[in-house]
């Protein structure tokens, strides 16, 4: 299946995880949680349990050097191979890609016809997007298949001609592209108060909401618990020092996040938003403030889109290879047709969710009080990943054994060093994980 050099396993598995999470949900997320008690306990709990479970992840394939089920049987040492059933997590991905791929469908609406054509008004920015959910649905079905056919056409070219090579070209774009905007943020009289908004603490703040909101970031974030890590470590060297690659994974995403955040809150606060305005801050808020900027709005909201689009593109590929991985290893399907199957999968997914934000059709694909876009959402973030992070840290932590984990980090992991990090796999990963699993039954305790 071809390996990854070093440097281009640390951006495919960077490019993994910088997507929509870190540009366009954490500084929503940040807004609505709190601020500073947000982006600290995010910080904290990343640069904790968020690099012990990557490292967990990035050891089974590492080891397994397969697909995510294949590494399971291969590190399992009972006759009946139990932990196969992981591998029912790898339907996270092609669900997420669904609903990813709509909204990166959105985004390219948004780069090529919306940035020409800013709105003025508060009313009129909110007419462009409910017009692209109700009327544009030509548009929509449009973005959405061109954001899965590049999908699925840079996976077909493989690891190295594909995967590592995207990422060798659209990492460093996006690197540029957010120094730049950063440093523009930076002159702007709002940034001090954007920086405030963001890294003064306050404890009172601190909820259990926000709590949850946190640690659902991290996990989010980091593309734990969907086979992603464990499949591009699969391509890396037995002596590859995991340690150094998640650390190399994990900062610039944190840097990734906190300049998204900057930018974006210099930008609110500066034309006279509000922080708190959730999830549409991307499509409605934003498109407004650029709106206010002239002609330099115009060259913002251009170069801001296109981040987007280079940041979740990378991200699409990382959802879509492990199953097709999977399919190429256990059914001996060649590459073009595993990658065609699940992607069809994933195209009658996408139009179901096409539909359910539809006014017009959104009737038929609700369920309960749920869209089918929502359900597809919870389903992944509440349920399929934080249980193939559990399945992670508890085979690794629990069933394989100190002494045989520790032969696997020993070439990367002091002793001290090991010790901190298993104590921290064992017993404080897996209530993290129990907390998110089991925060939707007591939603009057954390809050909606």
């Amino acid at each position: 299946m071809g390996n990854f050099s070093k440097f281009g396993f640390i951006l495919a598995t960077l490019g993994s995880s910088i997507g929509l999470g870190h540009i366009w949900r954490f500084p929503y997320m940040a807004g609505v949680s709190g601020g500073g008690a947000f982006v600290v306990l995010y910080l904290f709990l990343t640069l904790t349990i968020g690099i012990s479970m990557l490292l967990s992840d990035m050891i089974i394939g590492n080891r397994g050097k397969k697909d995510m089920v294949s590494c399971y049987e291969a590190l399992d040492p009972t006759p009946s191979k139990p932990w196969r059933i992981s591998g029912i997590c790898l339907v996270g991905g092609p669900i997420i890609l669904s609903f990813y791929a709509v909204v990166l469908g959105w985004i390219l609406y948004y780069l090529f016809v919306v940035s020409f054509d800013l709105p003025q008004s508060l009313e009129y920015s909110q007419s462009q997007f409910g017009d692209l959910l109700n009327h544009s649905v030509y548009w929509q079905i449009l973005g959405f298949s061109l954001c899965l056919f590049s999908t699925a056409w840079i996976v077909c070219k493989g690891i190295k001609d594909g995967i590592e090579k995207l990422n060798f070209v659209l990492m460093p774009l996006l690197f540029v592209i957010f120094i730049g905007l950063l440093i523009y943020a930076m002159f702007m009289p709002s940034f001090g108060r954007a920086f405030e908004f963001m890294f003064v603490f306050h404890p009172e703040k601190i909820t259990t909401k926000v709590l949850v909101d946190s640690l659902g970031q991290v996990f989010f974030s980091l593309s734990l618990g969907v086979g992603t890590i464990i499949t591009y470590a699969a391509s890396t060297s037995p002596k590859e020092n995991l340690l150094k690659s998640a650390l190399w994974v994990v900062i610039p995403g944190i840097l990734i996040s906190l300049v998204a955040g900057l930018i974006i809150f210099s930008l609110i606060f500066e034309y006279g938003g509000q922080p708190q305005e959730g999830a549409g801050l991307v499509f409605v808020s934003l498109p407004l403030i650029f709106g206010k900027m002239g002609l330099a709005g115009n060259v913002i909201a251009l170069l801001f889109f296109c981040a987007l689009i280079f940041a979740g593109i990378t991200s699409t590929v990382s959802l879509l290879e492990p199953f097709v991985l999977y399919l190429i290893n256990r059914f001996k399907f060649t590459r073009l047709k595993a990658t065609f199957w699940v992607s069809f999968v994933v195209y009658a997914l996408g139009l179901c969710v096409i539909a359910s934000v539809n006014g017009a059709t959104a009737g038929a694909f609700t369920f309960g009080s749920k869209s089918f876009f929502d359900w597809a959402d919870t389903l992944t973030s509440s349920a399929i990943m934080p249980l193939g992070g559990l399945f992670s840290i508890v085979f690794i932590g629990w069933f394989l054994g100190k002494e045989k984990v520790a032969g696997f980090t020993e070439h990367f992991l002091g002793n001290k060093t090991f010790e901190v990090w298993f104590f921290i796999l064992r017993y404080i990963c897996p209530l993290v994980i129990l907390v998110i699993l089991l925060s939707p039954l007591f939603k009057d305790f954390f809050g909606e």
